[in-house]
């Protein structure tokens, strides 16, 4: 961009979702917020008329605008800079519709005071399931770059803790959130859910449940701290790796099978560093820890044991399980 860093950006909100997710039912209460609305100037731009309106009192109490668009061909450059020159908004709601695909909104040129400040992707826990079996890649577009994951429409029948799973190995530094029928929130965390036994000494993961306990472990590091783990990997050079140290790790399919990567944790070896690519279980106490890898909070294995293995019967680690 031409302006200074220095300038003022106006804030670009995305709220995305399918058809119903629940996007204006957000955008109304963001309206409502008085953490989030002081009467800033606001243009909202609707892609799709649902069943929720954005009521006229509403919108002139919040000093907000409203602007429809009725197809992705209308989100051309000049329109958005006519919007912009109209109302000089100091900030920008997009209320977008997943269907449309979000690469495709990002490759639309916005005026250069423009810039994205939050992407929300707001899914309906009752046609997720349904969503991921039959169009799989268009469902992943946003969680994979959403900053906020928001699954609304929850009962206790939701397997919350398999969908967090899910969009965790599509995007692991999002935020999510589950909102019940019932009016109350939860982040959708349970250890009770979890596959292994966490009062086991050592915890035992097995092959296909690798996936779960590298999520968790990335979710929640202070759960490990201290404990002592039994886990099949392969050892890996990668680079920062600190001193006399391998990553333990496997491959993982995170949203289909052109979708690839590897997953894992440092591990700090006792006598020498394994051979490259090697499977082998280790048993390692865990540390919770910056991780130069990740560039976050984790966990470091310290190995206190480690065991030529053979490897297990399906090599890619599955998140939906």
């Amino acid at each position: 961009m031409s302006q200074q860093d220095t300038e003022y950006k106006t804030p670009i909100y995305l709220v995305t979702g399918f058809l119903e997710s629940g996007k204006t039912s957000l955008i109304k209460s963001m309206l409502e917020d008085t953490n989030f609305s002081s009467g800033e100037r606001t243009l909202i731009i609707q892609c799709e008329e649902g069943t929720e309106e954005l009521e006229k009192p509403l919108l002139r109490a919040s000093n907000a605008v409203l602007e429809t668009v009725e197809s992705f061909d209308d989100l051309t450059p000049n329109n958005l800079a006519s919007m912009n020159q109209k109302y000089l908004p100091e900030r920008v709601i997009i209320e977008y519709n997943s269907v449309w695909g979000i690469e495709n909104l990002f490759k639309v040129k916005k005026p250069e005071e423009w810039e994205l400040a939050q992407m929300v992707c707001m899914i309906d826990a009752t046609t997720f399931d349904s969503y991921m079996t039959n169009m799989r890649q268009l469902m992943s577009e946003a969680p994979k770059l959403a900053d906020l994951v928001i699954f609304n429409r929850c009962t206790e029948k939701t397997e919350k803790s398999r969908y967090r799973r899910m969009i965790k190995a599509m995007n692991n530094t999002c935020n999510l959130l589950f909102e019940n029928t019932d009016g109350s929130a939860d982040d959708g965390v349970g250890e009770e859910d979890l596959p292994y036994d966490m009062k086991a000494d050592p915890i035992e993961i097995k092959d296909e449940d690798f996936g779960i306990w590298y999520i968790d472990c990335m979710e929640h590091p202070d759960r490990y701290n201290g404990r002592t783990v039994r886990v099949k990997g392969q050892a890996f050079t990668v680079d920062d790796l600190p001193k006399r140290s391998y990553l333990l790790g496997r491959y993982a399919m995170t949203c289909c099978a052109a979708d690839v990567g590897g997953i894992g944790f440092i591990c700090r070896y006792m006598k020498k560093r394994p051979k490259e690519a090697a499977w082998i279980t280790v048993t390692a106490r865990c540390e919770a820890a910056f991780s130069q890898v990740h560039g976050r909070d984790a966990i470091v294995l310290v190995e206190t044991d480690v065991q030529d293995a053979e490897k297990p019967q399906d090599e890619l680690v599955y998140f939906n399980r």
